[in-house]
């Protein structure tokens, strides 16, 4: 994606003190490099991120979105992901250099050896029934996502915390069976049930948090609708009086929506789409620049011939991954090989033009390995957007002699063969996890874990690499050796081709101010308002 506003990557050492928003000293664990989370085409901030002088209170934010909530999914990033933030904290948010800042924690002190965190934790702080919030549900949380019937990416990093112990009931110490330099990003990740109901809630009955809305209904099919939350701990917020999620899964339909003014806010507009909306006077587009999602070819590494790399190299150099970005995508995003944002300090430009579109290297390489032709399946989620990125891959094999058939999947049956590993021999999707520490990509994000992932690849020294970058200080020339091996594995072994990095391109009403999207795409509206 185009970097408006590069920045040098900085890193804090382990114990930085820094002073937050509030009063108050903080004792900040490993930094990590970042950018501005939302540029506009104007090089402006994104709608919603200006403040004005005195946010008018009140009104019904309606939002549409292109698939409906799945309870099931509510512990895994996702495209269904948008809600959790209405409903439930976290126990910090990064900010736009993402460092972590305080939300449900206060402050905390990272230990010299890594090995443990004390957590100082609000008070004053209740779920929606009432119940006061304490340090019993940090741990709840922790071990909620440490339980391998849940799907939550990164259960890796809850698993390393192996020890709890209260100081009451708000302060909190950590104990890590080893250092990780990501914990930061479980604790943005990580959202704060109630303890009490979790069961209801993944089967979406009851979603009970500390957040500044409340779920007040959920009609499968069509959407969600909360109205906001009197006792919210930050004082005078939520502005909203209400939010409602309408799917419109249709584009036509979702262009009408939001060109009417029945929406006012959506990150499901195809790229195709974008331009006629950039020419509404009424609507404003801007790109999360840190790079929260990628599109990618998935590939099942157990399929013959899919189990020969150099077919799958073949496959790498056969997508035109320019033409993707510019016909498909509306020109927001960067053409990339590899996963890493721009401000990631894993990022580098020799990995993202490792593959480039070469289709006559690509029937080459298909020759050496024995084939002249192939007939293989292409899952792809059923919304018009995943669709036209498919089509596009179509195309562009069929001219190296690869021809795909499209198997269109909704998006719920799409993210459980994802985490099941039930996948056919390709599949095109969009990941997450390289807009955080770049360790948390390949412990954590389904298509990568090293573990088990959803290409079923494995490798020995693959896995030595990530858990060593894992529990490495993420500054140093050790750490980007690391980080590099990481790369070069991916680009050699050609499991996931990456195509494009893109964040999430918000289309907004102008008169909607003060919205944003956390690293995990979490929407977050406790300053949004509507003007006029």
């Amino acid at each position: 994606m185009t970097e408006l506003y590069p920045t040098t990557p900085t890193a804090l050492s382990r114990r930085t003190t820094l002073r937050a928003a509030g009063g108050g000293t903080l004792l900040l664990g490993l930094g990590l490099a970042g950018c501005r989370s939302a540029v506009s085409e104007a090089e402006s901030p994104a709608p919603g991120a200006e403040a004005t002088a005195e946010p008018r209170r009140g009104g019904t934010l309606t939002v549409a979105v292109n698939s409906d909530f799945t309870p099931s999914l509510l512990f895994a990033q996702s495209s269904q992901s948008l809600q959790q933030r209405l409903v439930y904290n976290t126990l910090v948010r990064y900010d736009d250099r993402l460092q972590p800042q305080p939300e449900l924690a206060t402050s905390w002190d990272y230990a010299e050896d890594g090995r443990s965190i004390t957590l100082k934790l609000r008070t004053g702080v209740t779920y929606h029934d009432g119940r006061p919030f304490t340090a019993d549900d940090v741990i709840f949380a922790v071990k909620n996502l440490q339980n391998p019937l849940r799907a939550a990416q990164l259960r890796a990093t809850a698993a390393a915390i192996t020890g709890f112990e209260k100081r009451g009931d708000h302060e909190l110490v950590l104990t890590l069976a080893h250092p990780v330099n990501n914990l930061f990003d479980l604790f943005e990740f990580m959202i704060i049930t109630d303890r009490n109901s979790v069961e209801d809630a993944v089967a979406g009955r009851k979603l009970n948090g500390t957040g500044p809305f409340k779920l007040t209904k959920w009609s499968p099919g069509t959407g969600l609708g909360f109205t906001r939350n009197e006792k919210y701990w930050q004082p005078d917020r939520p502005y909203l009086d209400a939010v409602e999620f309408r799917v419109i899964a249709q584009a036509d339909a979702l262009l009408s929506s939001l060109r009417t003014g029945q929406s006012q806010l959506s990150y499901g507009v195809p790229g195709r789409n974008l331009a006629v909306l950039a020419a509404d006077p009424e609507l404003a587009i801007s790109e999360y620049a840190t790079g929260g999602g990628a599109h990618y070819l998935g590939v099942n590494t157990t399929v013959a011939p899919l189990n020969d790399k150099t077919v799958r190299q073949a496959l790498a150099w056969g997508v035109d991954r320019e033409r993707i970005l510019k016909q498909v995508l509306g020109g927001y995003g960067l053409a990339s090989a590899t996963p890493w944002p721009k401000s990631s300090p894993a990022f580098s430009e020799a990995g993202r033009t490792h593959y480039t579109y070469d289709p006559g290297k690509a029937r080459e390489l298909l020759k050496s390995a024995g084939h002249t032709k192939l007939d293989l399946p292409l899952l792809h989620i059923n919304l018009p957007g995943d669709t036209a990125v498919a089509e596009a891959i179509q195309y562009d094999l069929k001219q190296i002699g690869v021809q795909v058939t499209l198997e269109p999947t909704d998006p719920a049956t799409a993210q459980k063969n994802l985490i099941s590993q039930s996948m056919p021999g390709l599949w095109t999707m969009s990941h997450g996890f390289a807009q955080v520490q770049p360790s948390t990509l390949a412990v954590s994000a389904y298509p990568f874990n090293e573990a088990k992932n959803t290409s079923r690849f494995r490798s020995a020294a693959y896995t030595k690499v990530v858990r060593e970058a894992w529990t490495t200080p993420e500054t140093g020339a050790r750490a980007n050796a690391l980080r590099q091996q990481i790369t070069d594995t991916l680009l050699d072994e050609a499991f996931i081709i990456d195509l494009v990095i893109r964040g999430s391109v918000q289309v907004a009403a102008k008169k909607l101010h003060g919205v944003t999207l956390n690293k995990f795409a979490y929407l977050n509206l406790d300053d949004a308002h509507l003007a006029g």
